[in-house]
């Protein structure tokens, strides 16, 4: 073998040794599906560099109403879920699209409304007391109407009230089919009352005359939960990755992490990890 020849292969080595590693770089991230509240708030923008950071993965966000994400994660567009639905969480990993579920964090639902208050519930605690003086008195209110795991929370509070605000769709009842701050826009730009997560509301810049109206019923807890995509299902599915982002979620680090984020001194989430996560 000539010199030339030899040293010609070593170089092409090098090269084809150079480019798996960059190609290996590449791929060094996991897609995660989750909620508009996550995103809105600001969290995955304060707690995704830390993890960057320590572990050296990439972590890219589809922020969309929860049953999307549900939707998207059981297509196998994603390798893990961080929602806030728990029966539709769990009805995930029953049905063979997610390898188990833990608890996250969580925080609470309120009721947003104008400061002239046409229905009369600043200041209730009685969530049902509240949407049923707001459906009395046909008080505009403002819905996700997205599926969204706030969408479903609110769905379940009319339902626990004994109202079907669907009978009203497009007169009081207003389905803007958006995201939680596209949704919140909407309910400040027409005076109306919107159920949000908190931690959304207290980032949200646009308030207006809107102030929290309706807070502190025990039926307005808000969980959040993450589960592996199944790669039993999805082979695609960078498990390794994502089992290790969730295991950050739930190690004192990342919790800590999660109840550490505030805007104007306010905590945004309270971290709750399943008892035994290290």
């Amino acid at each position: 073998m000539s010199k030339r020849l030899f040293f010609s292969l070593v170089f092409a080595a090098a090269a084809a040794i150079g480019l798996d590693q960059s190609a290996k770089a590449e791929d060094k991230f996991i897609i995660v599906q989750s909620t508009t509240s996550t995103q809105n708030s600001g969290l995955f923008d304060d707690l995704l560099p830390k993890f960057t950071a320590k572990s050296g993965i990439e972590v890219r966000v589809v922020a969309v109403g929860t049953g999307q994400a549900i939707k998207n994660a059981a297509n196998g567009d994603g390798d893990v879920l961080f929602v806030h639905s728990k029966p539709s969480e769990e009805k995930f990993v029953t049905d063979g699209f997610g390898v188990s579920r833990a608890d996250v964090m969580y925080n609470d639902f309120v009721i947003v409304g104008p400061a002239s208050d046409p229905a009369g519930v600043y200041g209730l605690t009685d969530v049902s007391a509240a949407l049923t003086k707001i459906a009395e008195g046909k008080a505009t209110f403002a819905s996700r109407g997205d599926d969204s795991g706030t969408h479903k929370a609110e769905l379940r509070l009319w339902t626990a009230a004994g109202i079907d605000p669907a009978q009203a769709s497009g007169s009081w009842y207003r389905e803007t089919g958006s995201g939680m701050g596209a949704t919140l826009n909407t309910g400040t730009g027409m005076g109306a009352y919107v159920l949000t997560d908190r931690a959304t509301w207290i980032a949200f810049g646009n308030k207006g005359t809107h102030e929290i109206a309706v807070e502190g019923d025990s039926k307005m807890f808000n969980q959040y939960g993450v589960i592996l995509v199944n790669p039993e299902t999805h082979p695609h599915v960078k498990a390794a990755m994502g089992q290790r982002f969730i295991d950050w979620l739930l190690s004192k680090e990342g919790q800590t992490a999660i109840s550490a984020y505030k805007i104007d001194g306010q905590q945004l989430f309270f971290a709750n990890a399943n008892k035994g996560s290290s």
